[in-house]
């Protein structure tokens, strides 16, 4: 591909570089006779059959030659005999071409070139863009050359009179070529390393050293990005951001990989429609969805659709056919051979896409930016880490299997230990008398006589209070949060946003003790509150209790109107075992909504079964509690069959340990692949769209 590339641009450099003195100039109709032609003479004498004057045509060569209402207009060979000639240097204003009132007139310049033009036999050349490829012959300028790219250059620098600079200082050759190919400038170390090679191949080890290098790429993929309008945000309105640089990256390992020039263009063009589409080839289509993407309220999906399969059109005109199809979404191109009807046999190649021109980001990809149809990127450490969480899972369903067949051995000690706390009457919750409080954000707080804590001061935007407590050797089961109304918060409500309202985004904690080799992270698996606000459950502070991440959802209180005690209990999924000295820490986050903080606040523990735990205390279900005060072999059936579906779904710790430690893996499953790249592709409709011709390029 890098072959490809290059040779485009020394096509056009050696256009540049090849024509000869004066005196001996071969006038080329593209490059020299065309664009005077469409300046002064297409707009009457053009491709417009409407404007066309006289029936004459000099777009074309058979046209010209056939000329109009006043026979042929050019006589190859013979300026003198040609009308076109004789028109345009006519002293008679009626005769003279361009006529005077179009304002256009003919510099002496201009008239000369098309006079030798006509004398050297008027040949037209057909659209650059359609023109085959060919190796022009090699000059031979009277200086010897070190390779054909010199040739040329030094043939043209003596037309003009010039002559070659020295050769520049080797710490100047490898800072122009590191900053060509890398983009970067070389460092002191590398510019050391060439200076001190002596070797006569020096240079080309540097060049191949700089082409093996990933910033090449880099490099090389710049102008591409450009082409194809890269972003990695939508283009409208807010202009919101999307996730594009998979494809990005894909350009980049493209050129780094030295990947061929036909199969990059079917890959981007086509990739998704090949027989059986590698994950690259169908990442490659994404040179296609970087249209922009309108998210705006007033917006019409369907002229939208159309505006984005019509940018495909002009971009793919552009990058590849090296045309400026854009005029023609409208009517026939005036200059380049493209009919509005040809735009639009282009443009159903396009126009099947199955998307819907706007931006949906509830079919893409939700909260990331993207518009359907989509592509989740899997790259092998990808992989790696998803199918080690399958081993992971498979080995903890094994397990759960393995305690749920042999929970009737696990029954008569939870039946006598259940008893056994029945009778002791034991308090639900148990208030934490916490020794070190403090706030990540740099609030105050401050204890209160009830061994609640208040927070004052600064209320930073996402505040984080770390609490530390001794915690009783035993069961911890539970965590309960009391939030308390005080006249000194704002609404004399429960939160520190000016209105009165809270949100909890995530609550973390740990077991710590001497005995303990390291901290015991503690993951709750059920949360209830007895006051929710609509929208912002209590559940999903559940999902904050990752540190890495934030959480922008949460459990919300009514500020202006909410002056009561509100509760929210926090449930392990089996109990975890307390040793001796040992201090819970909890940490409480406000990550969701700037200045959202808890402003009055009491914790308890609790060492119920889970299950029993509430907002208001613990609650046993009192026909359980009756079965179980009757002797396992005196039971009757139906309290039997009670008892056991009471202890399998919530006295078995072991299980449930084992069945919390399930969903977390699960959990990490479903975590590791919503943090999979996204990218938008191509993805063709079971049915093709019918596309037809949009009058004056509008969508209706």
């Amino acid at each position: 591909m890098r072959t490809a590339l290059c040779l485009l641009a020394h096509i056009a450099l050696l256009q540049t570089f090849t024509s000869t003195p004066v005196q001996a100039w071969q006038v080329a109709f593209n490059r020299d006779v065309r664009p005077i032609l469409s300046d002064a003479c297409f707009q009457c004498h053009g491709p417009d059959e409407q404007q066309r004057q006289g029936g004459l045509r000099l777009d074309q060569s058979a046209a010209a030659l056939k000329g109009g209402d006043s026979g042929p207009a050019i006589v190859p060979g013979r300026p003198a005999d040609s009308l076109l000639w004789q028109r345009i240097v006519h002293g008679d204003p009626e005769l003279h071409m361009p006529p005077p009132e179009t304002g256009r007139t003919l510099t002496p310049k201009q008239l000369e070139t098309i006079r030798l033009w006509i004398e050297q036999g008027a040949t037209w050349e057909g659209h650059w863009a359609f023109q085959p490829v060919q190796r022009p012959q090699l000059p031979q300028p009277s200086a010897a050359a070190q390779n054909p790219i010199d040739s040329f250059i030094r043939l043209r620098l003596e037309n003009s009179g010039l002559h070659p600079a020295p050769e520049a200082p080797r710490e100047t050759i490898i800072r122009r070529v590191t900053l060509d190919l890398t983009g970067l400038p070389p460092t002191l170390a590398e510019v050391d390393t060439f200076l001190a090679d002596t070797s006569p191949d020096a240079y080309e080890r540097l060049v191949d050293r700089l082409l093996a290098s990933p910033r090449y790429g880099e490099r090389m993929a710049q102008q591409w990005l450009d082409f194809a309008r890269y972003a990695d945000s939508n283009g409208f309105q807010v202009d919101s951001s999307r996730q594009m640089w998979a494809w990005r990256d894909w350009v980049i390992n493209a050129f780094n990989r030295n990947h061929p020039f036909d199969q990059f263009t079917i890959d981007q063009l086509a990739g998704d429609m090949l027989p059986t589409p590698t994950q690259d080839q169908i990442i490659a289509t994404g040179f296609n969805r970087n249209t922009r993407l309108n998210g705006e309220g007033g917006r019409i999906a369907e002229e939208w659709f159309a505006e984005t399969v019509i940018d495909r059109v002009e971009t793919v005109g552009l990058t590849w056919m090296g045309l400026t199809l854009n005029c023609c979404r409208c009517h026939d191109h005036k200059y380049d051979p493209i009919s509005q009807r040809e735009f639009y046999q282009l443009f159903a190649f396009f126009n099947s896409n199955d998307e819907s021109g706007v931006l949906d980001s509830e079919g893409g990809s939700p909260g990331r930016g993207n518009s359907r149809p989509v592509h989740t990127v899997i790259t092998p450490e990808h992989q790696q880490a998803l199918d080690q969480l399958a081993r992971e899972t498979a080995q903890l369903e094994t397990r759960l299997r393995e305690l749920q067949l042999t929970a009737a051995e696990r029954q008569p000690a939870w039946e006598a230990e259940t008893l056994r706390k029945l009778a002791s009457e034991e308090p639900a919750w148990r208030q934490l008398e916490l020794s070190q409080v403090s706030s990540g954000g740099g609030a105050m707080l401050e204890r209160q006589p009830d061994g609640s804590w208040l927070a004052s001061g600064p209320n930073p935007p996402h505040d984080e209070y770390r609490l530390e407590s001794p915690i009783a050797a035993g069961a911890f089961t539970g965590v309960l949060l009391e939030c308390l109304p005080d006249a000194r918060l704002p609404n004399q409500s429960l939160g520190r946003f000016s209105n009165g309202n809270f949100v909890l985004s995530g609550i973390l904690a740990e077991i710590t003790a001497p005995s303990l080799p390291k901290p015991l992270p503690v993951q709750f698996v059920r949360a209830v509150a007895d006051y929710e606000q609509n929208g912002w459950p209590v559940a999903k502070v559940l999902d904050g209790q990752n540190r890495d991440r934030r959480n922008q959802a949460g459990w919300a209180v009514d500020g202006p109107t909410r002056r009561e005690i509100c509760r929210a209990v926090f449930a392990l999924a089996a109990p975890v075992e307390v040793p001796a000295d040992a201090r819970l820490h909890v940490t409480l986050r406000h990550d969701a909504i700037n200045g959202h903080n808890i402003g009055r606040f009491k914790l308890f523990t609790s060492a119920l079964p889970p299950a029993t735990l509430a907002p208001t205390g613990a609650s046993f279900p009192e026909a359980v509690r009756t079965a179980l005060q009757i002797p396992a072999a005196q039971r009757a059936p139906e309290q039997q069959q009670l008892v056991t579906k009471y202890f399998l779904e919530n006295g078995d710790t072991a299980a449930a340990a084992a069945r919390g430690r399930l969903e977390a893996a699960r959990k990490a499953v479903e975590d590791q692949k919503s943090q999979l790249p996204i990218v938008m592709v191509m993805k063709e409709l079971d049915k093709p769209r019918e596309a037809r011709i949009l009058i004056r390029g509008q969508y209706d």
